[in-house]
């Protein structure tokens, strides 16, 4: 969407989302390339591009769906809908099931092999160690820019925001077996890699430019596909990418902070065109609510730098939605934002698998068998909706 374009109707989203192969039997990762494969073929065979696109990711026992550009946040429901059912419907076929994690509750990284493809073995070349650590699934969000001094702009106004959509999304509280005491481990092991975390801030476009083209021509990446940061310009499509979230396992969690992102850029817009703007933070400051939704999720609150206290969550989100309120309506996803205050008193999925967990051993369960409660509740609660 340009600067002047402000009907719903150009309105553009995408979601793309990543998940894990696993054997329901014994609730380990199933990591068989044959049947990576096979999945991927079935859903491709079941699922037309209209609706979006199936393909392998770093992982063996991973396989990730994107979905077509859609015009509306029902519209791209739909789809991810469909995307995600029939994932889970081939991984059935292949005697496996598909759960949507961040983390795996007991899957050792030094066990699990990356996808056979250049990209990937380019990858893990690279990145060593840090690489063969990625045992980590991701929700990303596209919303659809067409000016790219407007998405450049938007880029370091959304960035306050970003702790508050993590908090809503936590899925990743295991690694290894060991609950880490964080809501979102993914993070900790994604931000090993060079260029993640929050995003650089430009006055201009050509200034982002330049910067890219000093790392390629240095031959430190061949693009800006290999920018990481948690939300960044596409470096392929004219969109604002969120990649900040947990993949959240039950999908209506997922549309409901995919609605809050793209109403936020609605607020943000508004702004602009009312030569206003959101009060920039620096990294420094919003990387302490990133570390707060990272540890606690919405447990402990954020901190509100308008006012420099910390404020309880709920608080906080009613003044996100009493912000967006005219953008919802607009975007016509009034129901989906509120659908938060839903996560809210039923906890993230990060929450529900620590309870399901505790609940198994409080009533005799072994840490093992507890463990394998978690992803059978993650198999279950991936189709709800679907």
């Amino acid at each position: 969407m340009g600067e002047s374009e402000t009907r719903a109707d150009d309105f553009t989203i995408g979601i793309e989302e990543e998940y894990l192969l696993v054997d329901p039997a014994t609730g380990e990762l199933a990591g068989h390339t044959d049947r990576q494969e096979a999945v991927i073929d079935e859903v491709r065979a079941a699922v037309g591009e209209d609706v979006g696109m199936v393909t392998p990711e770093f992982l063996k026992a991973q396989v990730e769906v994107g979905t077509a550009v859609c015009g509306s946040i029902r519209e791209v429901r739909e789809k991810l809908a469909r995307l995600r059912g029939a994932v889970a419907k081939a991984a059935r076929n292949q005697g496996l099931a598909a759960i949507a994690a961040s983390t795996h509750p007991t899957a050792h990284w030094m066990a699990v092999q990356h996808t056979d493809k250049e990209r990937y073995n380019m990858l893990a070349n690279d990145l060593q160690g840090v690489a063969r650590r990625l045992v980590i699934c991701g929700m990303h969000v596209h919303v659809g820019f067409k000016d790219d001094e407007h998405r450049m702009d938007l880029l370091g106004q959304i960035a306050y925001f970003l702790p508050h959509l993590l908090a809503l999304s936590t899925s990743s509280p295991f690694w290894q077996g060991a609950d880490t005491g964080l809501k979102c481990y993914r993070l900790a092991v994604f931000d090993e890699l060079p260029r993640t975390g929050l995003p650089e801030r430009f006055d201009s476009w050509s200034e982002y430019e330049r910067h890219i083209s000093v790392l390629v021509k240095a031959g430190l990446m061949e693009d800006a596909s290999k920018i990481w940061w948690d939300v960044r310009p596409h470096f392929k499509f004219p969109t604002i990418e969120m990649r900040i979230p947990d993949i959240c396992t039950r999908l209506e969690d997922g549309i409901a902070i995919a609605a809050l992102y793209a109403v936020l850029l609605s607020f943000l817009q508004r702004l602009r065109r009312s030569n206003q703007r959101w009060r920039a933070y620096s990294n420094m400051l919003i990387q302490e609510n990133r570390w707060r939704a990272q540890r606690y999720g919405f447990d402990e609150g954020l901190v509100d730098f308008g006012v420099g206290k910390l404020g309880a969550f709920d608080g906080l989100l009613e003044e996100i939605l009493e912000l967006t309120a005219p953008d919802q309506e607009r975007l016509g996803c009034a129901q989906e934002c509120q659908h938060a205050r839903t996560i809210l008193q039923r906890g993230t999925s990060a929450h529900n698998q620590l309870r399901v967990y505790n609940e198994a051993l409080e009533a005799g369960a072994d840490k093992e068998s507890a463990l394998k409660t978690v992803v059978d509740w993650l198999i279950d609660e991936t189709v709800v909706g679907v």
